[in-house]
């Protein structure tokens, strides 16, 4: 029989639909990835090639000078960018009614890894760190511009997680407003810290710690579960058990053992589902909120699937055909 679950963290009802319900090895991939070279000549983001891109931000080098190969970890500017470094935080009218401003804020390109074909489950744990630094230090630096107010770290991986270039790449983007989703979330968390003195994010851990039905992983500072109220199949959470609202407050030993955990994680995605689309995304408070208890970062995985179709749409909620527990139980029998 169907039922509903509710996020805690966000008070939205999943569907999980028992009667339709797929096992874990029907959502794999029909056909492998094709196979990539090492190096693509026609690549903008392979080393070689650093002329067709903007000049870097940001790197992480064995060799060379700045926007010359040599490089293990590059940051750039989207070429293409959503959010442009110009212009200023006023609001405007139009109409009288419909409000408008500059798209201000920064978008920038993660270049992960100088190999074509390396993508992070199939990376060094030393690599991948490489890449978790990158973020971090470009984090920080971003937050240092008073008009940004979030930031977020995100990598798409496959068309359908909307990905338009295969070199191993993520993005960070840094807006001028905290979007509703994020300010919803926010709230959902301050009126819980208002009513018992404690952080939701923690208390969810925490919960699903004890719980241990949904739970992939386990390092010294991090658990890996598929949420209770997964939104999709496969739904993967990275939380930490430092307590820190921002993304910018992690340590290096946390980065460290991150690296093994994110790269473990997506590793057994890849076996299970013969390396499935799916998009990350780092949640941290809002820049403003970086001091407050109330929040706790942490990082989610979601694989692509399955597609939204008119009863999403229609009401906002959706439906998982695949209950976590059996999902996370089949994460779990992944040989390490």
């Amino acid at each position: 029989m169907p039922e509903l679950r509710q996020d805690p963290a966000t008070k939205e009802w999943v569907i999980i639909a028992t009667e339709r319900m797929q096992r874990p090895d029907e959502f794999c991939r029909p056909a492998a990835r094709p196979i990539q070279p090492e190096h693509d000549p026609d690549c903008p983001f392979c080393p070689g090639l650093e002329t067709r891109t903007p000049p870097e931000l940001w790197a992480r080098r064995n060799a060379g000078v700045a926007n010359d190969p040599g490089w293990s970890v590059r940051v750039i500017p989207n070429k293409f960018a959503a959010l442009v470094d110009e212009g200023n935080t006023d609001r405007h009218l139009l109409d009288g009614f419909f409000r408008q401003m500059d798209a201000v804020g920064h978008h920038e390109v993660v270049l992960e890894t100088p190999v074509h074909n390396r993508f992070i489950h199939l990376m060094s744990t030393a690599e991948v760190e490489e890449v978790l630094h990158a973020y971090r230090a470009r984090y920080l630096g971003l937050r240092q511009d008073r008009r940004v107010k979030l930031i977020l770290i995100f990598k798409n991986h496959g068309e359908a997680a909307g990905t338009s270039l295969t070199h191993p790449h993520s993005q960070i983007a840094a807006t001028p407003v905290v979007l509703a989703y994020v300010r919803r979330k926010c709230e959902e968390a301050i009126r819980y810290f208002d009513a018992t003195g404690r952080c939701l994010y923690v208390d969810i851990q925490k919960a699903e710690g004890q719980s241990g039905q949904r739970v992939i992983l386990e390092s010294g500072c991090f658990l890996v579960f598929h949420p209770f109220a997964s939104q999709v199949p496969f739904e993967t959470w990275i939380v930490p058990k430092r307590h820190r609202p921002s993304f910018g407050q992690v340590s290096t030993e946390e980065l460290q053992d991150l690296a093994g955990v994110l790269k473990e994680s997506l590793r057994r995605l890849a076996v299970l589902l013969n390396d499935p689309d799916y998009n990350y995304v780092i949640h941290s408070a809002p820049v403003d909120g970086e001091d407050e208890e109330y929040f706790l970062w942490h990082l989610e995985i979601v694989p692509r699937l399955t597609r939204i179709a008119g009863f999403e749409l229609g009401t906002g909620m959706r439906i998982n055909t695949a209950r976590p527990e059996e999902t996370a139980l089949a994460m779990r029998k992944i040989a390490t």
